[in-house]
């Protein structure tokens, strides 16, 4: 799910870079290198884009060294997955397990062999999982999904998600582009 919220973060500058006036721009440059690296949070999900520069605050000395630090507040976009919403992802790979999908920021929605039960595995060199109706899901393919389950892992600050694709609805995604016959 998508969301708006208003955020507040500290940002550093560096007292080499303070021989002359600090622009807001230059402030911007690395609040946006800052979130970069920050990525997502458990609270609030991916940070996608700053929306809104809404106040930088007075510059304040740290300590000898000069470094001087701005508090800024700004709206951002956010993307967080919450179980029961249904999302589409990509397949990046697939086993007799299962499949790897990657969805936005997201690189491992797992989606288990057990939670797609119309679907039998297909090994060889193009591995799959296909159904009664030719239904297949291979690497590269569109499949739009149930979310299960949400797991946040602080070490890489990334979301896990399970997923499903037992219900009406839900399985591989035919786009404009495809390969389907045109009549």
């Amino acid at each position: 799910m998508f969301f708006e919220v208003e955020l507040q973060r500290d940002v550093k500058i560096n007292a080499t870079n303070l021989d002359k006036p600090v622009s807001r721009r230059f402030i911007l440059a690395c609040l946006l290198d800052n979130l970069f690296k920050e990525k997502a949070s458990e609270d609030h999900g991916y940070f996608l884009a700053v929306t809104r520069l809404k106040s930088i605050g007075k510059g304040n000395v740290m300590d000898e060294s000069g470094n001087t630090v701005f508090t800024v507040v700004f709206t951002c976009r956010t993307f967080k997955p919450f179980p029961g919403e249904e999302l589409q992802g990509v397949v990046r790979y697939i086993s007799q397990h299962g499949v790897l999908l990657k969805c936005g920021p997201i690189r491992n929605a797992f989606l288990s062999a057990w939670k797609m039960s119309k679907y039998q595995y297909n090994p060889g060199k193009k591995p799959a999982f296909l159904n009664n109706e030719l239904s297949k899901i291979e690497k590269g393919v569109v499949v739009c999904f149930l979310v299960l389950a949400v797991r946040w892992i602080n070490a890489s600050r990334d979301f896990e998600m399970l997923a499903s694709v037992d219900a009406d609805s839900l399985g591989p995604v035919s786009l404009p582009g495809s390969d389907e016959l045109e009549l």
